[in-house]
């Protein structure tokens, strides 16, 4: 039926310039052959001896919570999504293949330098900051590769013309960390690779994916974890930067994400513990942790998505996603209409898995490189009469320099410093020069861009034409139909030798015409059409155990009721003028600095 709508009025049309109800058909129609299309296994190739069972715990209390390192969540297969579990793919897995022969060609450093460098700083103006540190941490909770192998690198060859300092010659990386539990690592194809943290949505950039994390992280009174008397997380000597679940790739951005879902975890413990008295630490910190990380992915549903991709048809169908279309109050007086998805959402539907057991894949982390969202200065402004109190490169507010700035201001003023300023758009062109010429803490030097597109080939992600074909869309057959700005496609057909099928698919999204009022590129929104319903249908404390008997009720009516703009609110009060009339904390907020204020 739905093919039969769309086909008979929305023929020659692409699906964002239908009439809303069709365009949201054409997405339903596209989830679902996605479904059947786009899940492949990777845990079904060969392992290297036999893959350790998880011990229950004894008083069956795994049945009820998230577990440290995301085993337990299918109770068939207690290892699906756990830390350490492989990538999945959305391709199928005979084009998943590294080629090694091209896997520098073209040059990712000439791409860098001639196609992503930021000539001129070209804002988001429908986002906030806020929405760049979003996706950062919520990226850390996804996934991780961990830390490049150091002792074997690739070197990227540079122009005689290329400003690459002298010092940090040659510019290399380390190659991705091998499969450990694939026999030769993964110098067969396809290549697998094991993900660092946990594939669920389970906040473990707060938590942390391994109990002994969890235990520094925690107070072990009252289920709380740990936070100053001056509202600021501690600070790891080892490294400098505050201790959370997942440190990488630290700027102030993630401090203040942090610290913000730190003290909802807190507050949410002080209502439990109201609420239920007896309850012991252990017991308040894991229905915290539960009701924390649904708050994460509802404000990342029906919030964060529907602010970067702004079309009618996705204001629906992320509040479907997540309500149903007969929408929240229906939902919350009558409950679900039957077990389907599209009247009642996922929420509290039947676990499915679809096509191929749970994980992430890396054309998830692919789509997810949106480093142009970052700015390469930060201007910082006070919430009382509107002064511009300083202003810090990336650099200066990033790594071990993190906390000197976050201890210079109030937090208040940090938030609506973020409110009221702009994210990069996702584009050609944009990319933050200071992560051109990244420095790290531990020394390490590199061009990220060139790392980003390096990694797509080096993982077996197929090249941007290829990979529109795979996910169900057509291959483009020129440059032009890729962009419509002549400039840029001269500089690809320049750079990828007029070989259209060579292009790579970072470099294609960014330079494609998203549909109108998206922030990024339709390519990439298919693969989210996907996972974004993935990540919540596979998981049982989403669908099946997403209950007032495992979440209490009063979780389920904290993660209904809460948004990014209430939870602001109640930490930091101070920021309430800035967000009067606001209706989404990811749009840009109300310029206050009344003076007197």
């Amino acid at each position: 039926m739905f093919e039969f709508l769309t086909s008979i009025f929305g023929k020659n049309k692409p699906w964002h310039e239908l009439p809303t109800p069709l365009a949201l058909l054409k997405l339903v129609q596209f989830r679902d052959k996605m479904r059947e299309k786009n899940l492949y296994d990777t845990s079904q190739l060969p392992t290297e001896g036999e893959t350790p069972q998880p011990t229950p715990n004894p008083d069956g209390s795994h049945l009820q919570i998230r577990t440290p390192d995301g085993t337990f969540n299918d109770l068939n297969d207690p290892n699906m999504g756990k830390a350490g579990a492989r990538f999945g793919r959305n391709v199928p897995l005979k084009y998943a293949n590294r080629d090694e022969k091209n896997l520098l060609n073209p040059n990712p450093r000439v791409i860098s330098r001639r196609l992503m460098t930021r000539d001129e700083f070209v804002p988001a103006t429908t986002l906030n900051m806020l929405a760049a540190a979003w996706i950062q941490f919520q990226v850390h909770d996804w996934f991780s590769h961990g830390v490049p192998q150091l002792d074997n690198t690739i070197e990227f060859p540079l122009e005689e013309e290329d400003p690459w300092p002298q010092e940090y010659r040659p510019l290399q990386i380390g190659k991705s960390q091998l499969d450990e539990t694939r026999p030769g690592g993964y110098k067969e194809n396809p290549p697998t690779f094991q993900n660092v943290e946990t594939h669920w949505w389970d906040a473990s950039q707060v938590y942390g994916s391994n109990p002994e994390t969890i235990d520094k992280l925690r107070s072990h009174v009252d289920g709380k974890m740990i936070i100053g008397e001056d509202g600021l997380l501690p600070i790891d000597a080892e490294n400098g930067i505050d201790k959370v679940g997942n440190p990488e790739n630290w700027w102030i951005g993630m401090s203040l994400m942090h610290t913000l879902f730190v003290k909802e975890h807190n507050t949410i413990c002080d209502h439990l513990k109201q609420e239920y008295s007896d309850w012991k630490d252990d017991k308040l910190f894991n229905h915290a942790r539960l009701i924390n990380a649904a708050l994460l992915a509802k404000i990342h549903t029906v919030e964060w998505t529907p602010a970067i991709l702004g079309h009618p048809a996705l204001q629906i169908a992320m509040r479907a996603n997540w309500w149903g279309l007969l929408g929240k109050e229906m939902k919350r007086i009558w409950g679900r209409f039957g077990e389907g998805e599209l009247l009642s959402g996922i929420i509290g539907s039947p676990t499915d898995h679809h096509a191929a057991s749970y994980s992430l894949t890396e054309e998830f982390v692919s789509v997810y490189r949106m480093h142009p969202l970052m700015p390469d200065e930060f201007e910082f402004y006070s919430l009382k009469n509107g002064e511009l109190l300083q202003k810090k490169d990336l650099f200066e507010a990033s790594g071990n320099r993190t906390r000197g700035v976050v201890e210079q201001f109030d937090m208040a003023d940090l938030f609506y410093s973020f409110g009221i300023s702009h994210p990069g758009a996702i584009t050609l062109h944009n990319y933050p020069r200071l992560l051109q010429l990244l420095k790290r803490d531990n020394g390490e030097v590199f061009d990220l861009a060139a790392v980003d597109i390096l990694r797509d080939r080096e993982r077996g992600v197929p090249r941007y034409n290829q990979f529109r074909e795979l996910i169900g869309r057509e291959r483009v057959k020129s440059f032009e139909e890729i962009t419509d700005n002549p400039q840029w496609a001269k500089e690809l057909r320049e750079i990828y030798n007029n070989d259209i099928n060579s292009v790579d698919l970072m470099v294609g999204m960014f330079a494609e015409n998203p549909p109108k009022g998206f922030g990024f590129s339709d390519t990439a929104f298919r693969i989210f059409i996907l996972m974004a319903s993935r990540r919540l249908k596979s998981d049982r404390f989403f669908t099946k155990d997403y209950t007032a008997e495992v979440y209490t009720q009063l979780g389920l009516d904290w993660i209904d009721d809460n948004s990014l703009i209430s939870i602001l609110r109640r930490h930091y009060p101070g920021v309430s003028p800035a967000l009067v009339g606001v209706e989404n904390g990811f749009a840009p907020w109300r310029q206050v600095g009344v003076s007197g204020y």
